[in-house]
């Protein structure tokens, strides 16, 4: 199992649609900022045929310390997760 990163996504848009890999990297990070902007902003981000980046609000709560076993209270916060697409769940499971 590998790894991809950015420069390899930048890589494979540079040599699919023929762009730099100066312009495939900007485009990269023109997308990436855009969803980074949204989600911050507290809307979600649905991709079609891939998934959707959602937010979750928790509540503050009363948690644990599992070492120490004393009490704590956890804030309140916002948390992102990943939903994945029926057509992308099909890919990944099909191998």
């Amino acid at each position: 199992m590998t790894t991809i990163t950015r420069a390899d996504i930048a890589d494979r848009i540079c040599e699919e649609v023929g762009l730099s890999r100066k312009d495939a990297g900007d485009i990269l990070d023109m997308v990436i900022d855009e969803m980074r902007a949204e989600l911050s902003s507290g809307n979600d981000v649905k991709i079609s045929s891939f998934g959707s980046f959602l937010l979750k609000r928790k509540s503050a709560r009363i948690g644990r310390n599992p070492k120490t076993g004393v009490e704590a209270e956890i804030t309140p916060r916002t948390v992102s997760s990943f939903r994945p697409s029926q057509t992308l769940k099909g890919a990944v499971n099909k191998k």
